[in-house]
């Protein structure tokens, strides 16, 4: 969390509060979504009428919706300071995904 020093302890404290709750309202509303997709992917497994050509690639998009609401606002990856670990973050999801990318073009070919 950034903090403001203005040397007023007063205006300090109230920055922090306001800047706790608003990051507390986010935490609430993204954890909301989320187990409103997971409902949601819920349902598109459990009904009939949804084919599974449908229902997988649907699942895993609301999967990959989950891991970004979970990286930005659980772990605060959105605050300042979180660079670092998102580097190598997103490089451990590129080298993930190039062997994957590899052993599948491996199998196939």
């Amino acid at each position: 969390m950034a903090t403001q020093n203005t040397g007023n302890p007063k205006v300090d404290i109230a920055y922090r509060r306001k800047k706790n709750a608003q990051d507390m309202k986010m935490q609430v509303v993204s954890f909301a979504m989320m187990i409103f997709f997971t409902v949601i992917a819920f349902i598109a497994v459990g009904y009939e009428a949804i084919e599974a050509w449908f229902a997988v690639p649907f699942i895993i998009l609301l999967a990959v919706v989950q891991v970004i609401f979970q990286l930005y606002y659980f772990m605060h990856m959105n605050h300042k300071g979180h660079e670092t670990p998102a580097l190598f973050l997103y490089s451990g999801l590129g080298v993930g995904l190039i062997t994957v990318l590899a052993f599948v073009t491996i199998i196939w070919w």
